[in-house]
């Protein structure tokens, strides 16, 4: 079996239950040897038998739709597929843009951080309600007209290659440990240099400087062991359940205090708050702690849940 049949049964199972896959691929695998057998039988060259197999097969998404018995009719078998992997294409990153392309004007007009993030946050959910909108009606409009687009029918060659036996590579592994090195360095650089200067010149700490009697240092060791859980990761090229459950553990001993410290205004150093005047107007301060509370239980879950997905997937 040639890496070509491999990267159509992947690209197939991927999209179906994962408790079916093992029975798919033993009948899927079989079904396709058995028609290059045929093919080869009767006089055809075996890697020419291969690709005229696939592509009566077809797309592989079309088929694991069908062996998952799910039904392509949003707007319609026709374009179905087009119209769901170009949805994905387009949220992907445009509402993300925009958010911070209008988050960043508002800023610029001279409105608060909470405001700005409420701005950029807003626009962007509009713009995935109208990308969801317009695309699908776009499409439905095409389905029911039986607009003909011409496109250029699904082949082999668009099969993706075959993922690599390893969850985690050497690039991820550099980029985890580098974004938690430069955190922790400027937990501790804050403190000396953290480019916010007091108003006459000197330097003012983002954090409390009461902090460091105990939960600085916390934070920097769970940090700390949290580095050790991205070397055991690549270690063994994958999640697994014992890492998940210590992932999870150091993600709670993280977030837990931040969320109080935020929770009680002990985060921030109070000569921060009393050096930006908006800061202390009204509800400012606990607009900034609800969002940064907020992000941080998202951040959190995601971890967590990424963790649990990647370790049952393998």
């Amino acid at each position: 079996m040639s890496s070509l049949t491999d990267r159509y049964l992947a690209a197939t199972l991927g999209a179906v239950p994962a408790a079916r896959r093992a029975e798919i691929d033993t009948e899927l695998r079989g079904s396709i040897e058995d028609m290059i057998e045929g093919r080869v039988a009767a006089g055809g060259d075996a890697a020419v038998a291969e690709r005229e197999v696939l592509t009566e097969l077809g797309d592989p998404a079309a088929l694991a739709a069908r062996y998952a018995d799910r039904r392509l009719q949003l707007i319609g078998p026709a374009y179905y597929l087009i119209w769901e992997r170009l949805l994905k294409l387009l949220l992907s990153f445009v509402p993300a843009l925009v958010g911070v392309v209008v988050g960043l004007a508002t800023a610029a007009d001279g409105d608060n951080a909470g405001a700005a993030l409420g701005q950029g946050i807003s626009a962007a959910i509009q713009v995935v309600v109208h990308i969801g909108f317009w695309l699908t009606l776009v499409f439905a409009v095409l389905e029911r007209t039986n607009a003909r687009l011409d496109l250029p029918k699904w082949t082999v060659d668009q099969l993706p290659e075959k993922r690599p036996e390893r969850q985690i590579g050497l690039a991820d592994f550099i980029a985890s440990v580098t974004m938690l090195a430069l955190f922790i360095a400027y937990l501790l650089l804050q403190q000396f240099r953290s480019f916010v200067d007091d108003g006459d010149g000197g330097n003012l700490p983002i954090l409390d400087p009461a902090l460091w009697s105990f939960w600085l240092p916390f934070l920097i060791a769970v940090l700390v062991a949290t580095i050790g859980v991205e070397v055991g990761k690549y270690r063994a090229g994958r999640w697994t359940w014992p890492l998940v459950g210590v992932n999870a553990a150091l993600d709670l001993l993280f977030a837990a205090p931040v969320v109080g410290l935020l929770l009680t205004d002990r985060l921030l150093n109070p000569d921060l708050v009393a050096r930006f005047a908006w800061l202390g107007r009204g509800d400012n301060l606990d607009t900034v702690a609800t969002i940064a509370v907020v992000g941080t239980v998202l951040i959190v879950l995601w971890d967590i849940v990424d963790s649990v997905v990647k370790a049952r997937r393998d």
